[in-house]
C-alpha cells in the first residue's frame, strides 16, 4: 500500500499545490541509486553535490536547472573513435542515467566542475529581501493614543 489519499488535507490549504507531486515523488523512494552521489553543505549558504561519474567524459554529461529541478543526465557513448575493445571484467558502470534533484525556491546553481571522475554541481542559497526575517516593533496603548490625536487634528 504505497498510494496515499491527501485530498483530505489539500481542500484547507492554500499555496501548497505542490505538495501532494512531493508526497507522491517521495513515496516511489529511491529506485535507482546510479550514479552513487554526496550532498554537502560548505557554509551557511552554499552547498555542493557530488556525482561519481567515472568513465563518463564532460561531452557525455548535461546540467539541467529548471522550475526549481535540478537534473543531471548521463549518456554513455560506447567507443565512437572506432576502439573496439574487449573487457574480461567491466566493474566501472557507464550506463545512462538521469539524476533529479529537487530544489527550494532560494536554491541557485552558480557552477559546476569535472576532475577525476567526480562532477561537482556548486548550489548557493539567495533569500530576497522580502522573504528575510525582519523584527516588528510592538507599540503600547499610549503610542496609540498619540496616533490617534495626530489623525484628529489633520481632519479638522
Amino acid at each position: 500500500m504505497r498510494a496515499f489519499d491527501f485530498a483530505p488535507l489539500l481542500r484547507t490549504t492554500i499555496g501548497f499545490e505542490n505538495l501532494n507531486r512531493l508526497v507522491d515523488f517521495a513515496a516511489r523512494g529511491e529506485g535507482e541509486a546510479y550514479p552513487p552521489y554526496n550532498i554537502e553543505k560548505l557554509g551557511e549558504d552554499s552547498y555542493r553535490i557530488s556525482m561519481a561519474t567515472a568513465g563518463f567524459s564532460r561531452d557525455e554529461l548535461d546540467i539541467v536547472a529548471q522550475d526549481n529541478m535540478l537534473i543531471v543526465t548521463g549518456r554513455a557513448q560506447e567507443g565512437s573513435d572506432g576502439d573496439t575493445r574487449e573487457f574480461l571484467h567491466r566493474g566501472i558502470a557507464k550506463r545512462a542515467f538521469e539524476r533529479r534533484f529537487q530544489l527550494a525556491d532560494t536554491i541557485k546553481v552558480t557552477g559546476a566542475s569535472y576532475d577525476h571522475g567526480l562532477l561537482d554541481i556548486q548550489l548557493v542559497r539567495e533569500v530576497p529581501e522580502h522573504k528575510k526575517p525582519r523584527q516588528i516593533a510592538i507599540g503600547g496603548a499610549s503610542e496609540q493614543t498619540t496616533i490617534d490625536a495626530v489623525n484628529d487634528r489633520q481632519a479638522a
